[in-house]
């Protein structure tokens, strides 16, 4: 009677937790500006209810006459489950807390799955050795051991291990993070999807991914598009005709730059655009407009507009775009 009774009320005091106190816990890390209590507050309710039921079996169970060691088993068994509970909201809060991104931003978080991975590693093998320790085992032979066969499996899995640190080196460094984009030196170019401990994955198009291990990707040059920063100067090659006057071409395509940052989002409105007259072509005196625009991937949305407009603003001041003219000598004789 006692052990339904005690188990009935940790049901009965986990429910009212979990529905009363939990969702008040959570409507105040919401109005909060660190992200973070919102990933603890998450980590803490999903145990709330099985953390009491488990304390009134347990103590419902006190009541119940047995061997003392059948008691003794029931206190190793709670208290293995209360520090594996707690172990994983240590590991998944303070894995998460590298990958969270500040409330109110579109920011991309400058980390990646090694990163979790790796304290999640640590933080479970603490765990453990806290269970070990705990129920009265000796963890220095165990430590010893693992000594002694960590050596074994690093030459067992150079490749993996190579890799991984690759992955670390790579993450350590901060020149490419997550969110980035970047061209390899071998051609493929996209945005970094992922650092695990074994690849690096780049979102190539809408629906395609680029995997380069880390070993390799560390040994090639690459062009990061978002480092130190987003903002990014774009050029677009223009022609005019010879008989165009280049003080009224440049003041033009000025002009047309500065309304194209009022207007289009994927543009820096605080730049002051310039031109820059580059050669004497054979048919044509060319130019390039200078654009800052928001990152890479917007120049190709930002030169479509680009050229629509200062063609139609070129047609209407009477500035001519010429067809590439060759003349040709003819010997008669």
């Amino acid at each position: 009677m006692q052990f339904s009774i005690y188990t009935g009320c940790g049901i009965v005091l986990g429910f009212l937790i979990q529905k009363l106190l939990m969702p008040v816990l959570h409507k105040m890390a919401d109005r909060s500006k660190w992200a973070g209590d919102d990933l603890i507050i998450s980590s803490i309710s999903k145990w709330v209810t099985s953390w009491f039921v488990a304390l009134g079996i347990f103590l419902g169970w006190r009541r119940v006459q047995m061997d003392e060691k059948y008691h003794h088993w029931l206190e190793n068994g709670l208290l293995i489950f209360y520090i594996f509970s707690v172990t994983w909201i240590l590991a998944t809060v303070f894995a998460g807390l590298t990958s969270i991104k500040p409330k109110g931003s579109d920011k991309v978080p400058a980390s990646s799955s090694i990163v979790g991975n790796i304290i999640k590693v640590i933080v479970y093998c603490i765990g453990l050795l806290v269970i070990l320790q705990s129920l009265g085992i000796q963890i220095t032979p165990i430590l010893t051991a693992l000594g002694v066969g960590g050596l074994a499996v690093a030459l067992a899995l150079q490749d993996t291990l190579s890799n991984l640190f690759a992955g670390i080196q790579l993450i350590a460094t901060k020149k490419i993070n997550p969110g980035d984009y970047i061209r390899l030196e071998s051609g493929p170019e996209g945005f970094v999807e992922d650092v695990s401990w074994r690849y690096t994955s780049l979102r190539v198009g809408v629906n395609s991914i680029f995997i380069v291990p880390n070993s390799k990707l560390a040994g090639l040059i690459v062009s990061n598009f978002d480092y130190p920063g987003r903002d990014f100067i774009m050029d677009v090659s223009v022609s005019v005709d010879y008989n165009s006057n280049l003080d009224n071409v440049e003041k033009i395509t000025i002009e047309v730059i500065k309304q194209m940052q009022d207007e289009v989002e994927e543009c820096v409105s605080n730049f002051e655009p310039f031109v820059r007259f580059q050669q004497f072509g054979e048919s044509s005196i060319d130019l390039k407009a200078y654009i800052k625009i928001r990152d890479y991937v917007s120049q190709a949305v930002v030169k479509h507009k680009f050229i629509k407009e200062l063609k139609e603003r070129f047609d209407k001041e009477g500035i001519n775009i010429p067809f590439p003219v060759r003349t040709v000598y003819i010997n008669k004789e």
